[in-house]
């Protein structure tokens, strides 16, 4: 270490002046004194050329030894053809992409566009509330699975178990990531299993005898709200899409005359085009809709602004002014109802889970059976249809739902 100017005693008696002072020490080495006292090291060096300064602490949590020594090892990497300031900046990056956030920002960019927008905004959400505040920062390959399970926990105790696990899942797919790329030894949350309650296991509620259907239908029809949400309740049960490909349907999406919706991928959950062949009736209600809607971006806008889609909520609040319970039926519900009485009907099986469009593992088959179904499907949904009819005309006598 380079002999010096500065000592211990001459830089505890500096005192403030009325502007910024320097006390120089050796090899570009001095001590920056505010007019508020504060202490300062830096470190001034040329390279390529240019004059430059480097931040080595402050006085007295980094000692005169200690600043002498990062000046020592800042000059030889300017020996060495690097610059200090440069080489700090990567290392401090370097240490942000090892931080579990780091290593999960990373994840999420390059895996997410593969998922349904609402799915990958709903995984992010959950990692910037429930594990970033408390583990964010840590190096990835630092934490224990103990830690992990104290923040799992706090998300436990808000009873939000079911949150929980798919965290857990989460943060599993994130040291992974970090395993893969060098980052971490382990995935920590493997010795977490059944650690967590088990979630017991929910059935979106539906109904499911004819009878029943039939009842729905015909409450539907005799429904006495927007005549929007009217119109997404009458179409649900012909579709049987996800609750959120209907309420966010573009009129751009739909080939009338070829009597298909064609749903582009960012919209679904699987991240590719789902076709739904429309029955006449589905047809009908389009029709009937296009006059108050047609002129908008939006099947079912919302009713405050053409804007935005049908809030989230519309079906379900219907369904409730209906007077079906959460425990009866919810928005979900219809693709319940039309995958089971569809499997009973005797319809394959292939072409019924093409309709609700689930996922196939094998890339061959998928390509095959979304060819292959698309004429079968076409005729199970106008039989589909039919059946609904039948259900909604039968003549029974129904009692009067009570008022909740």
């Amino acid at each position: 270490m380079a002999p010096g100017r500065l000592t211990d005693k001459a830089i505890r008696n500096a005192k403030p002046g009325p502007k910024p002072y320097k006390k120089a020490d050796a090899l570009g080495l001095y001590l920056l004194v505010s007019p508020v006292g504060g202490k300062w090291w830096r470190l001034k060096y040329r390279f390529g050329g240019k004059e430059n300064s480097l931040s080595l602490g402050t006085y007295p949590a980094t000692s005169l030894k200690q600043a002498r020594e990062k000046r020592d090892a800042a000059r030889k990497l300017i020996e060495a053809g690097i610059d200090p300031s440069t080489h700090r900046k990567i290392e401090k990056a370097k240490r942000g992409a090892d931080t579990f956030e780091g290593v999960a920002r990373e994840w999420l960019e390059k895996f997410s566009g593969a998922w349904a927008v609402s799915h990958a905004e709903t995984v992010r959400r959950r990692l910037e509330r429930d594990i970033f505040p408390w583990l964010g920062g840590r190096p990835a390959c630092g934490i224990a699975p103990a830690e992990l399970l104290t923040v799992l926990r706090r998300i436990e105790s808000r009873g939000a178990l079911e949150t929980a696990h798919r965290v857990k899942q989460v943060c599993g797919q994130v040291f992974r990531f970090a395993v893969a790329t060098g980052r971490a030894e382990r995935d920590p949350s493997a010795d977490l299993r059944g650690a967590l309650p088990p979630v017991k296991e929910k059935h979106h509620a539906a109904l499911t005898k004819p009878a029943d259907v039939g009842a729905l239908l015909r409450a539907i029809d005799g429904y006495k709200g927007s005549f929007v949400v009217r119109c997404a309740l009458r179409l649900a049960p012909l579709v049987f899409v996800r609750p959120g490909e209907l309420r966010k349907a573009e009129w751009s999406e739909f080939d009338i005359d070829g009597a298909t919706w064609h749903i582009p991928p960012e919209r679904m959950k699987m991240r590719r085009e789902h076709i739904v062949p429309l029955s006449r009736q589905s047809l009908g209600i389009l029709h009937e809709l296009h006059p108050l809607t047609g002129a908008g971006r939006y099947v079912f806008p919302s009713a405050r602004t053409t804007l935005r889609p049908m809030s989230e909520v519309a079906v379900l609040a219907a369904l409730r002014r209906m007077n079906y319970s959460r425990d009866e039926m919810t928005a979900h519900g219809f693709r319940t109802i039309a995958s089971t009485m569809l499997n009973e009907m005797g319809f394959p099986a292939d072409a019924i889970e093409r309709q609700l469009a689930h996922g196939e593992p094998n890339a061959v088959r998928d390509a095959y059976n979304r060819a292959e179904h698309l004429a079968l499907r076409r005729a199970m949904m106008q039989q589909w249809a039919d059946y609904l009819d039948k259900l909604a005309s039968e003549v029974k006598v129904v009692p009067i739902r009570a008022s909740a």
